[in-house]
């Protein structure tokens, strides 16, 4: 499975922020430390903001701190939110399929399964289990 730029890139600001609990960091810096577009990771920001990932604070000292607790936000339950709209496969999109061979084909009920699979599986891991690792935190 590969996923979009738009899901790494949001799991890259999540886990930077779980490994500085309780400071806001702003789309500005890790546009800066990520070497990416500040708009892109608005967009991402704000629908982080939106699901209640995520808090926004305006301001001196603003920016965008964790809604909850890193243990308590599941991996594949991140992904299914930040790929939402993004269909594995044509099939899987009600709007755009326009596959030959829908409706005969076993293959489909096969990857619907495995993205099940996938998910439940990360769904093992939190934010907290893949928080970045602190500047002043040994390596393993």
């Amino acid at each position: 499975m590969r996923l979009t730029s738009f899901t790494d890139y949001g799991l890259r600001m999540l886990m930077k922020m779980a490994s500085t609990p309780g400071q806001a960091l702003s789309t500005a810096e890790f546009a800066e430390e990520f070497q990416l577009s500040r708009h892109h990771l608005t967009k991402i920001m704000q629908k982080l903001a939106r699901e209640g990932i995520v808090e926004t604070r305006r301001g001196i000292g603003g920016g965008a701190v964790l809604a909850k607790a890193p243990a308590k936000i599941r991996l594949g339950e991140l992904i299914a939110l930040l790929e939402e709209g993004q269909p594995l496969v044509e099939c899987f999109d009600q709007e755009g399929n326009h596959c030959t061979l829908d409706g005969r084909c076993k293959l489909k009920k096969q990857l619907r399964h495995a993205e099940q699979v996938f998910l439940r599986d990360l769904n093992r891991t939190t934010l907290a289990d893949i928080a970045l690792p602190s500047p002043t935190t040994p390596r393993k």
